[in-house]
């Protein structure tokens, strides 16, 4: 079939009227991911093993049977493992920590299932050998996938090994979501076209004409997504929540397009909140998502607040003589103090004196003035790639974020976390909507989603989108990916100026 774009005589699209296929044919990167996904385990299975073997029986020769089973039996155990766990599945490869996590429980399952084996059987197996084996195994699968899952990205952000993707729902959303996942290319989805319903007057919106501005077609009306995803040979189908889109309507898609290879994906309508926190659950014999509340008090955060300490503490230790030459090149370069501070609102709405190295004329405050209608930043902050207030040194301070570095001192005092919200500004508290101020129940963070989204090139609301992301779903594993993130972010310098 085809499907046809109404428009209002005088008005035009820079897409064709009439669509029969928009989307590339169905994609084989896949499939060859995967074979190459598990070769790469094989080899980190085996290596491994026969690593720990000679390591731990040298010359020596093992029994055939203890033989048979270290170099045989438990490669074969553990490979099966990972099958079995699902860490071949094409939805957790590429992306998340699901993949991860996954390996880690296939290896976890693999010891319990030879300590338990050894103790069952009364085999005499080498405590040397399991103690080598499975942790370098596990860790070499782990660095091979990351490794492999830094070249798909590359390979993406190229344009290559990408999903198509129709997006279906009402305008702001869809164009939301559209301008996020182009993006983030990473994610490997690339839309190529939306239903959205019409108009009340017939003529073309505002969301219209920035999706024709970003080539994504307007492919039919909302009643019409099922014919245009099959017809258009999309690899997915994203709904986003409207009054429209219903049980009906979500069954009659998912009809559509089980004859098809194209993924169903539902957005809830709190698109922000993931992890532990959704469960669905039955109730009076229906399904309905529970949300648990975000733990923001207790010994969590005890314990949250005691490692922020402890880490601070060390790495200003660590750091000293890296702060001492900074503080020295500073001196050199320019008059005025080394540090520089300024008040910042905290968690609360406490205000502290935050500290960064001076990266700026002493009169820079002064001069802001004079350069506002300057400003690249967002329409709430004030940001400029090329400030002229800002010295020799600091443009290199900036660009790998070392004027940051100071604020561990505010993180030993408990002022800040590591891991948190983008500081604010109390002007900026004062145009804060409640949404935004939500953000205050929680320490801001030396690091954080902005820092390693883009920072100065967000814009308002996506700043603040990311800072209740991280409130709403905080937790210790999503700090750990943010500090490691963040090492790459500082490499790139994006948005660092």
């Amino acid at each position: 079939m085809s499907v046809e774009v109404r428009a209002v005589p005088g008005e035009s699209l820079s897409f064709p009227g009439r669509i029969t296929r928009v989307a590339p044919p169905r994609t084989h990167w896949a499939p060859v991911y995967r074979r190459r996904v598990v070769v790469a385990d094989v080899v980190a299975v085996v290596g491994s093993t026969l690593f720990a073997y000679a390591l731990r029986f040298g010359n020596a020769h093992a029994h055939p049977v203890q033989a048979l089973l270290l170099l045989g039996l438990v490669p074969v155990a553990w490979l099966a493992a990972l099958f079995v766990f699902r860490a071949y599945e094409r939805r957790f490869m590429g992306l998340g920590n699901e993949e991860y996590d996954r390996v880690l429980q296939a290896s976890v399952f693999t010891l319990a299932l030879v300590g338990t084996t050894s103790w069952a059987f009364q085999l005499e197996i080498a405590r040397g050998y399991v103690i080598i084996a499975l942790p370098l195994g596990m860790f070499t699968i782990l660095l091979l996938r990351y490794a492999m899952r830094k070249w798909l990205h590359g390979q993406r952000d190229r344009g290559l090994h990408m999903q198509s993707l129709l997006v279906v729902g009402h305008r702001q959303g869809v164009l939301a979501m559209v301008r996020q996942i182009s993006r983030a290319s990473y994610h490997g989805m690339r839309v190529v076209g939306v239903c959205l319903p019409p108009a009340a007057d017939g003529r073309l919106g505002v969301e219209e004409r920035a999706l024709a501005a970003l080539g994504v077609p307007v492919l039919g009306g909302l009643d019409e997504a099922a014919d245009v995803s099959v017809s258009a040979g999309v690899d997915a189908v994203a709904v986003l929540p409207t009054p429209e889109v219903d049980g009906a309507f979500l069954r009659r898609l998912g009809w559509a397009l089980e004859e098809t290879h194209a993924d169903l994906f539902v957005a809830p309508a709190v698109t922000e909140v993931v992890g532990p926190r959704v469960a669905i659950r039955p109730v009076c014999g229906l399904p309905l998502l529970h949300l648990e509340r975000p733990e923001l008090t207790g010994f969590r955060r005890l314990v949250k607040g005691t490692f922020d300490r402890v880490a601070s503490g060390v790495g200003v230790l660590v750091l000293a003589p890296v702060l001492v030459g900074i503080a020295l090149a500073i001196k050199a370069d320019s008059r005025g103090p080394v540090f520089f501070r300024q008040e910042r609102v905290g968690l609360e709405g406490r205000t502290f004196g935050m500290l960064k190295f001076r990266s700026m004329v002493v009169d820079a405050e002064a001069r802001l003035r004079d350069l506002a209608a300057s400003s690249e930043g967002n329409a709430v902050l004030f940001k400029m790639k090329d400030d002229p207030r800002v010295t020799r040194v600091g443009r290199v301070l900036r660009r790998l974020s070392l004027d940051e570095l100071p604020q561990l001192f505010n993180v030993l005092l408990g002022h800040m976390s590591l891991v948190g919200p983008r500081p604010p500004l109390a002007r900026e508290v004062a145009v804060y909507g409640d949404d935004a101020r939500r953000k205050l129940l929680v320490k801001p963070g030396l690091t954080g989603l902005w820092q390693i989204n883009g920072r100065s090139d967000l814009d308002w609301d996506e700043s603040v989108r990311l800072d209740l992301r991280y409130v709403e779903n905080w937790s210790f594993g999503f700090d750990f990916m943010i500090l490691w993130k963040t090492l790459g972010a500082v490499v790139r310098s994006r948005g660092a100026y």
